[in-house]
Parts: structure tokens; sequence; C-alpha cells
């Protein structure tokens, strides 16, 4: 935990931006995997991590805006959780670690919730993204669970998004962890990678470094040849020469702050001329989207530049044609870069992914494409400091998109299909940071991870 100072300011600020009722933090509880004894591996909400801080089961937390009163709901362990568990600190000490005064038992709970809704008064709460919570607030409130997601508190979710956006230096400090450790785990998987060797073994090594290192991953982690596919997590294939690894993982810190990397490099000991080319590209969009970073700018219109200069890449490769500002105004870049440049992270991967996209990444004034490609942008809104973003282009050779839109003629006056054909089994490259925005421009997180050319081959290579 941050010190108990952080938790009792934010709770400060996040009453201050509501006006009355109760606001409502369902902790999560631990859930089987195949019976209650043998749980999935715990990850406590992220939104109860930043207001209360605490990472334990079993809790929940009300803020009464009209009492002035916070209180946390839990229960002490029995002798019987204590043989099995170990001693655990009481639900007072959990409290006072937090700065919340009044306890209750967590049967109490559900008793506080529907009183507040008898009294006819507000309760907040964020929007449900587990069954378990889905069931408690259909018991406690009424509300049909098809209808939780909508009649959630807008006021709450905007209060939340407001603070979680602007990170606070031990925030960044976290952030600085997840990165150093996530680099140490990629630079493990370029030096190991050999032919023969399985995507799952690689796996197995970067996983390893991210628990050996205080951590874990802060998403499945991402490692294959086949680099066409976005969020590919099979790893049964065997690396070959001339292959290419796409690498997408990161490591969670110990206080559950995420690192968000992607690095590809070849099986072989360097990049073939066709590899060299596209990842040149890439890597130059990378470069010169991160350089653009600073407050004010929209992302939006980073991305639309990244998309614009890799399409002008690929056109000196007679992939595409015509003029590049109206191939990406038209959306025939999507063939290659069918996703978003980038997305807040923090205590979460995709940031706040649970409260809405929208809310997170977008504006009053700046609102989401529904052109494809461009409508999956996660961020688009005026960058501000504070934010920690990924940067992360990529092209890709996706077989089936490239028949699929051969097939309707699609965008044929930006597309060269006959010579697209010729790189149909080339794959995908991927490259991504992690930058803070300051008060005046940017700053990449963590220490350097190899990325170019040079410098991924010589790890390649020794």
């Amino acid at each position: 935990m941050f010190s108990t100072q952080t938790y009792v300011n934010r709770r400060k600020i996040l009453k201050e931006k509501l006006e009355s009722g109760l606001v409502l933090f369902p902790g999560n509880n631990e859930v089987g995997m195949n019976y209650g004894a043998n749980p999935y591996h715990f990850r406590q909400d992220s939104n109860f991590l930043y207001y209360i801080g605490i990472d334990h089961p079993g809790m929940a937390a009300v803020l009464d805006l009209d009492e002035g009163t916070d209180t946390l709901f839990g229960d002490d362990l029995s002798i019987d959780d204590i043989v099995w568990m170990g001693e655990q600190p009481t639900l007072s000490e959990w409290a006072a670690k937090t700065g919340i005064e009044h306890t209750q038992p967590s049967a109490r709970l559900g008793e506080v919730v529907k009183k507040a809704v008898a009294d006819g008064r507000t309760v907040h709460y964020l929007p449900p993204y587990r069954d378990d919570v889905r069931i408690k607030l259909y018991q406690w409130l009424g509300i049909p669970f098809e209808a939780l997601k909508a009649r959630a508190s807008e006021a709450f979710i905007r209060a939340v998004v407001a603070q979680r956006s602007h990170k606070s230096e031990e925030e960044i400090a976290e952030m600085e962890k997840a990165v150093a450790i996530t680099r140490a785990m990629h630079v493990a998987a370029m030096k190991a990678a050999r032919p023969g060797m399985t995507e799952a073994n690689l796996t197995g090594i970067v996983h390893g470094i991210a628990v050996s290192m205080g951590g874990e991953l802060s998403y499945p982690a991402i490692l294959t040849k086949d680099g066409q596919t976005l969020h590919n997590h099979f790893h049964g294939n065997v690396l070959e020469e001339g292959q290419m690894v796409l690498g997408d993982f990161g490591a969670e810190t110990a206080m559950h702050y995420a690192g968000d990397i992607t690095r590809t490099f070849p099986v072989s000991p360097q990049f073939s001329t066709r590899q060299k080319e596209i990842y040149q590209i890439v890597l130059d969009a990378e470069n010169d989207a991160i350089a653009a970073l600073r407050p004010g700018v929209p992302y939006k219109d980073i991305h639309l530049a990244a998309a614009r200069q890799m399409t002008e890449g690929l056109k000196s490769l007679g992939l595409m044609k015509g003029d590049p500002d109206e191939a990406v105004a038209a959306g025939a870049h999507a063939l290659f870069f069918p996703h978003g440049l980038g997305h807040m992270i923090g205590l979460d991967v995709h940031d706040m992914e649970d409260l809405g996209e929208d809310f997170v990444g977008y504006s009053d004034t700046i609102t989401r494409s529904d052109q494809f490609g461009t409508a999956y942008l996660r961020l688009g809104r005026q960058l501000e400091p504070g934010f920690v973003l990924t940067v992360e282009p990529g092209i890709y050779f996706i077989p089936q998109l490239i028949d699929l839109w051969a097939s309707e003629g699609k965008f044929k006056d930006f597309i060269d299909y006959d010579r697209v054909n010729t790189w149909r089994d080339f794959g995908g490259i991927r490259i991504e940071d992690n930058v803070l925005i300051t008060n005046t421009g940017h700053r990449v997180l963590g220490p350097a991870i190899p990325k170019t050319i040079e410098e991924v081959e010589a790890i390649r290579k020794g």
C-alpha cells in the first residue's frame, strides 16, 4: 500500500465531486476455478485498490456523503482460517491502514445499501464486470442484470476517470518498476529464442522472470510467430528460421501497476531484407509519434499521423498507391494497421476500460470514429500532464482480411492487391512503449528496451 494519507486524500477529492448519497466500492472475492478451495489467481478491483488500497479478498467500502463517514466491510478470520492461511490483519487493522474509522461485518453491507434505497437515497456504483458483483447489486438495488451497466453513476464514473487519468509521482515510480521488470522479460526472450523452441518455452521464461522479480504478468502474454493475429494467446507453435517472434507482454508490480511493451525480433540471427523494410517503417512511425506527444495535442491526431506515415512507407514498397492522406481518410490503411495507436495504462493495462472507453479516451469535442481500424482507437482525447499511455503502431498482413477486401475490390485505388499477395505470409510487426505526458512534453518510462534493428540483431547474434 501507499501511505494512509494517500488513500484519505484520494477519497476526499472523490467525495468533493459527488453531492450526496452512498458511494459503493465492492472489492473482489476469490472465485473457485473448479471448486472453492482451488481459486483463480486473486486480483483486486482496480478502483478499490486506488481508493482503499487493500489487496485482500472479501472486502467492501461505503462512503456516506451525507453523514460524512467511511466504512470498511469485511470479516475477521476464524481460527480455522488461521490454521490454513496463517495470521492476517484484523478488519480494524486493515481499516487503520487505509484511514477508515468505521468497520462492519460483511453481512451488514446488504442491509446498509437496501436501507439507503428504501430511504430514496442515491447509491453511486461503477459498471460491474464480474457476475458475483452483478448478483449482489441486483439483490441490493433491485436493478435487473441487463440494466446495471446503463444505470451506473455517470457522476461517479467521470470523477474516477478524472482522478485516475493523472498519475501521481508515487504511481509513476511504480510504473517505472513495471517497465523495468518488463525490460528484463523482453531481453530474456530475445536472447533465448532459437529454432526448434516452442512459443510456450519463451512464455514460461518471461512469466518466470516477472514472478522472480516480485511481479506477475499484467495480462496474458502474446508471444507468437503469427504476429498478424493481434491478440494471439496460443503458444503451441515451433519457431523456425526465417520467422519473427512478436512479444506483447508486461509485468504487473506488487502494487498492481502495469507495464505493456511490444517488441518484434527474428528467430534467425538477423532480419531478412523484407523484415527490415517493414520493421523500419513501424519503428520510424513509433519514434515520430512519441516525439509528437505533449499536452494539448489530441491523441487521435497522432494516431492519424502515424497511419499516414506508415501508408507512405507501404507505398514506397509498392503495396499501397495514390495519395497517402486520401488513403487514410478513406480507411485503406486499416488493411495493414487495423487497430488504434495506443491506450491509457495504469492499474489496468487498458486503464479504466471497465468504466467505458469513451469516458476514458474521448471527450465532448473529440468523439470516436466509426471507421474500421480507427474505431478501435481507445484514446483520442487531448493529452494532459500526468497521462501515461502506450504508443504501439504495427503493420500486419492478415490473409483472411486481404482475401475479403480483394474479393470486394475494396480501396483498389489505394492498394495493390497483386503485390500484397506476394507478402501474405509475412506475419506482423508491432513496436510499443509506455510514455508519460509531462508539463512540457513527454518521457518514455523505464530503462531503454532494445528496439532498433541494430540493437535487436546484436542481442540475437550474442
